[in-house]
């Protein structure tokens, strides 16, 4: 070996063993998929024979302090084990280098498929908001968001994070746009997930999965096939805010969108996607063990009373109150609903009887759904016996 280069492999090792070390003494690293994957990829790429005594002991260290995995990457300011494999990359010129892992994830039933840092708000709505690095950003947004968003998240890796984020949004065919804003993560190791976002909505990927125009270190799409890809470019509009802080600027922007909806694309053959299914009522009736209520409102003396019977027909409570959770709460810790439909019923039937309360009103107790041609007809006080036979 030539002198320069003995030269140049002594710094690279120098620079490889700082950031080992930086890694193993901060505990963020610990359980991160990325110090795991960079100690893999430098064990692969430097021979035992070929390792200075510190970088032995800076692997063997650094392997000590693994953890089980609890996330693949953070996207810190600042990436030791990336740093650590930069450096080698730049030694031997091969930029393949891995650093960020980029597995698939196990799919899930439901929406969204897969799990990740969002709040899901409600499924039948355009506009999807990615903050990036921004959490105070999307818990705000998460708090104000209108009827038009169906979920807000963070993004924090070019590679699995985008990958995770296309699978989410296809497996719901109600989103059309995407608003992409926050702040970037320019760290040291260059991320950069909104840029490669972007660059991907605009120019897709090159003939090796690589983000064409993303200057990401590792924009490369290796579990989502190239099909999912383009139909995620051709079905949600990607709105560029990126560095937009402003959450008004970003609500308006989302309401924008939601005047240009042009409606539910065609599901994406490949996605898992959560299809409305049509709702009905029972056509059996099946008795409640606890008993069944009776709802009167004495409008006279500005009250609502709940009795309670047995199946034979007993009396044995009746609550006073006001308002329906006075009534429900109460009756729901003395054990006498034992059935989801029963309480359902009955706090239909309490919200009746509080609105006919303050308007006054004639309050007429229905039977429970599955006997819907027999309510009662008594003005004030009824028998309807909820899911009594």
């Amino acid at each position: 070996m030539n002198p320069d280069a003995r030269e140049t492999k002594e710094k690279v090792f120098a620079e490889v063993v700082a950031q080992l070390h930086e890694a193993t003494e901060a505990k963020k690293c610990w359980p991160c998929g990325c110090l795991r994957q960079s100690l893999q990829t430098i064990d692969r790429v430097v021979p035992s024979a070929e390792r200075s005594p510190e970088l032995a002991s800076a692997l063997t260290a650094a392997t000590a302090s693994l953890l089980p995995v609890q996330y693949e990457c953070l996207g810190c300011q600042v990436c030791y084990p990336a740093i650590a494999v930069n450096a080698l990359s730049q030694m031997s010129g091969d930029s393949s280098l891995d650093i960020c892992p980029t597995d698939a994830v196990e799919a899930r039933a439901g929406w969204p498929p897969l799990p990740g840092n969002y709040t899901v708000l409600r499924y039948h709505a355009p506009v999807a908001v990615c903050t990036l690095t921004d959490d105070a950003i999307s818990r705000t947004l998460s708090q104000q968001a209108g009827a038009a968003v169906a979920i807000i998240g963070t993004l924090n890796t070019e590679n699995l994070g985008i990958e995770r984020l296309i699978q989410n949004v296809l497996a719901n065919p109600y989103i059309r746009f995407l608003v992409v804003c926050g702040t970037d993560s320019r760290q040291a190791i260059g991320h950069l997930p909104g840029q490669s976002l972007v660059a991907l909505a605009r120019h897709g990927l090159d003939k090796r999965s690589r983000i064409q125009e993303a200057h990401g270190k590792r924009p490369v799409i290796r579990n989502v096939d190239r099909a999912a890809v383009e139909y995620f470019r051709r079905t949600v509009e990607v709105i560029d805010l990126i560095g937009t802080n402003n959450l008004g600027t970003i609500q308006a922007m989302v309401q924008e969108c939601s005047y240009r909806n042009p409606g539910s694309s065609e599901p994406f053959v490949s996605a898992e996607n959560v299809s409305p299914i049509s709702g009905y009522i029972p056509t059996k009736m099946v008795p409640d063990p606890g008993g069944y209520f009776v709802v009167y409102v004495d409008h006279h003396g500005g009250s609502l009373f709940l009795e309670h019977y047995k199946n034979t027909g007993f009396l044995d409570g009746v609550i006073q109150g006001h308002t329906a959770p006075e009534l429900y709460t109460p009756a729901i810790e003395r054990g006498w609903l034992s059935r989801l439909d029963h309480a359902a019923y009955l706090g239909r039937e309490l919200t009746r009887a509080e609105h006919t309360l303050f308007t006054g009103e004639p309050f007429i107790q229905d039977a429970a759904p599955e006997r819907a041609d027999d309510s009662i007809t008594t003005q004030g006080k009824g028998a309807a016996p909820c899911t009594k036979t």
